[in-house]
């Protein structure tokens, strides 16, 4: 292959790999009207994330059982449980606190509070891998929760008691999902990120399907065909579409690039919600939305390397 066929064989790669996180992104905004629809039928937050978790289960052990055969190495009992606590972390523990929130928040405003993720990622690396935040990270925080204030306080009679406990769990599920990328930091390059992925989510399926039986007696499975249509809508468009799209993308073009992207995911739910369940958002909301997509936006921008130092040599 010459190199012009190379550099344009790369290019499409590329153009692949921003629509593929792009079609994550928005399938994956989905997944909280739908969840506030599901609601809107009766169903409880126990009972649909089952739903939507033993409806994925299949797709996500055909992707184990594929990345088997495209294993570079066998995987090791350490990882293997170290894979599978992070997924009950990123997907059971985060995805219950989210469902649980999501019954009292709006999906838009919940969308905002959810984004702030990359803030305890960046929290949690400090205090766990000695990693130390750049000044413009830390600039870019107050900006963030400034944003995050407004979108609380800006409707103070709407946002009672059962609603602030409701952002409080979603915060709780933005840093659980934190410290599940952190953690997966050091074992995805070890054992390749289709196998890690499809690992944390069988671990997180079997864990919210354990847990609905232990809180809910077995016929409330029996729901109606629009809950069942809402859930398998969850567990494909919302779950197993993009989880595949921005693994697929992650390899064409690397995280920093996928994760900017990402500012199109509140956005579109605050679109779909106010489509789709008629939910506004006050003139003070939408610059809090602002600053907190802001903020969070130049967070993930790639950090600055530090220039190599010159010496300057002095002429004979």
């Amino acid at each position: 292959m010459t190199a012009a066929a190379e550099a344009e064989s790369g290019r499409r790669g590329e153009a692949v790999g921003y629509l593929l996180a792009i079609l994550g992104v928005l399938a994956f905004s989905t997944r909280p009207v739908l969840i506030r629809l599901g609601y809107a039928e009766g169903v409880d937050a126990e009972t649909l994330l089952a739903l939507r978790m033993g409806l994925s289960l299949p797709f996500f052990v055909a992707m184990w059982a594929w990345s088997r055969r495209r294993a570079a190495g066998p995987l090791s009992p350490g990882d293997l449980l170290r894979t599978a606590a992070l997924g009950l972390l990123g997907y059971w523990i985060a995805s219950y606190c989210d469902f649980l929130g999501l019954r009292t928040v709006p999906a838009g405003l919940g969308r905002i509070i959810l984004f702030l993720y990359p803030t305890f990622v960046l929290a949690l690396s400090a205090l766990l891998l000695g990693r130390r935040p750049q000044r413009r990270e830390m600039l870019c925080l107050p900006v963030a929760y400034a944003g995050l204030a407004l979108v609380l306080d800006a409707s103070a009679a709407g946002f009672d008691a059962a609603r602030l406990g409701g952002a409080g769990l979603i915060l709780l599920s933005a840093l659980a999902y934190a410290g599940y990328l952190v953690g997966g930091s050091s074992t995805v390059p070890r054992i390749g990120s289709t196998r890690f992925t499809a690992i944390a989510m069988m671990a997180a399926c079997v864990a919210c399907i354990a847990q609905f039986f232990v809180l809910r007696p077995a016929d409330h499975l029996l729901v109606s065909g629009k809950v069942l249509g809402i859930a398998a809508w969850i567990a494909l468009i919302g779950t197993v579409l993009p989880v595949w799209a921005t693994s697929e993308a992650l390899k064409r073009i690397g995280a920093t690039r996928a994760a900017l992207l990402g500012a199109l995911g509140p956005v579109s739910t605050i679109l779909l919600a106010w489509a789709g369940m008629d939910e506004a958002m006050t003139g003070l909301q939408v610059v809090g939305a602002l600053l907190v997509l802001g903020g969070v936006g130049l967070l993930t921008l790639p950090r600055r390397r530090p220039e190599a130092k010159t010496t300057r040599r002095r002429s004979p």
